[in-house]
């Protein structure tokens, strides 16, 4: 059992900077810690994923160079720094927790309960 809970969330102007914190709780060893986004009548996407050991990291095409994901395993929590947002960037974001590497939402066990971005232009 992994409890997930997100953080950081909110309205900024295109261009802008925000990070994203997850605070991870409970049988945790051994995860892999991943970000998702769903827009309004979006289907889910992956953004981002990081091994539970923090050495490897992937990313969207959509994000890569603008986004980064990180892990601090003396806090348990996973942060999504996103820089050089756009409006197409607004979405509910999500952090998940898998024990199997991969991109697939179905393949996710545990789920936050998401954090709204919305970035205007």
């Amino acid at each position: 059992q992994v409890q997930l809970v997100e953080s950081g969330g909110g309205l900024l102007q295109s261009g802008g900077s925000l990070r994203l914190s997850c605070a991870a709780s409970g049988r945790t060893f051994s995860t892999h810690y991943s970000w998702f986004r769903q827009a309004p009548g979006k289907e889910r996407e992956f953004v981002a994923i990081i091994t539970w050991g923090g050495g490897t990291t992937s990313y969207a095409d959509s994000v890569k160079g603008r986004f980064t994901i990180s892990r601090d395993k003396a806090k348990n929590t996973v942060y999504l720094h996103m820089n050089s947002l756009k409006p197409e960037d607004t979405a509910a974001y999500y952090c998940a927790a898998t024990y199997r590497f991969g991109r697939d939402p179905n393949d996710y066990n545990y789920w936050g309960q998401g954090t709204q971005v919305t970035v205007s232009s």
